[in-house]
């Protein structure tokens, strides 16, 4: 059905427009409402892997606003949200990218919200509150940071090029991609650990990166910023041939994309 919408659809309007106040909202709770005792409300993949409390009303204040103004449509968010709806629309929702940046007041930390519309990804949205940005974009309709379109940055031979990356919290997964970067940091500029998939991807749209990798992102960790990368010009995409996936997540400019794969394809940056 998305291939028929223009990107001034009527619906598509709908949805960036509310993805991006439920967004700003959440971004807003979280800036402003941080507790100076901030709690640790449970664990996911590890006892280092957290969940915190704003985690939880983040995600609850955004599903609740959306389902206000659109019932029928499905959820699927890190924090538990997972409906599948009847309109065709689900929300893709990680109310708090970053928690363990956030957790320790450190500034890299995000809102990602996506829409999909039977099954492709046609709006996403990145508030970065500490930051003052918020990126979005509309499938054929080009990313923007605030009014400003996005462009990738323009193509480095390897050896130049900036690569971002992270890293699981599972101890021994960790381990092996400690081993694959130290492979390849001598062959780039330089590796940089931002601690947010969503926040990355956006740098790689927004040209202050030239290349993003990494293995174990969720759909909810991906699905707004690789719309926002795809549409500002860079490549996106998994192992040789494949999208994105938990498998491997790879977001690059154009010339960096491919001999950035074939090195993570090498060193088995797809597998612990």
């Amino acid at each position: 059905m998305s291939d028929r919408l223009d990107p001034q659809d009527p619906l598509l309007t709908e949805l960036l427009d509310l993805a991006s106040e439920a967004a700003r909202r959440a971004g807003a709770l979280l800036r402003d409402g941080r507790p100076e005792d901030l709690a640790v409300a449970a664990t996911k993949s590890s006892p280092i892997d957290v969940v915190t409390e704003m985690d939880i009303a983040a995600e609850k204040l955004i599903t609740g606003f959306l389902t206000e103004h659109r019932p029928a449509d499905g959820f699927l968010g890190e924090e538990g949200a997972a409906t599948p709806g009847t309109s065709g629309v689900r929300w893709v929702i990680d109310p708090l990218d970053g928690t363990v940046n956030y957790l320790y007041g450190l500034p890299t930390w995000s809102v990602s919200i996506a829409a999909q519309l039977d099954g492709e990804t046609v709006v996403g949205v990145v508030e970065i509150p500490m930051r003052g940005e918020s990126f979005r974009a509309v499938l054929g309709g080009g990313a923007y940071g605030g009014d400003r379109p996005l462009r990738h940055r323009r193509a480095a031979p390897l050896d130049q090029a900036l690569i971002a990356t992270g890293f699981n919290y599972v101890a021994t997964v960790r381990a092996h991609q400690a081993a694959v970067a130290e492979r390849l940091i001598p062959l780039v500029r330089d590796i940089r650990r931002g601690g947010s998939a969503a926040v990355d991807l956006c740098d790689v749209a927004a040209g202050r990166l030239d290349g993003y990798y990494e293995r174990g992102l969720h759909p909810w960790d991906l699905a707004a910023g690789d719309l926002i990368a795809r549409e500002a010009g860079a490549l996106t995409g998994g192992r040789p041939g494949l999208p994105p996936s938990r498998e491997l997540t790879l977001a690059a400019s154009p010339g960096v994309f491919e001999p950035l794969g074939a090195l993570l394809e090498e060193f088995g940056a797809w597998h612990d």
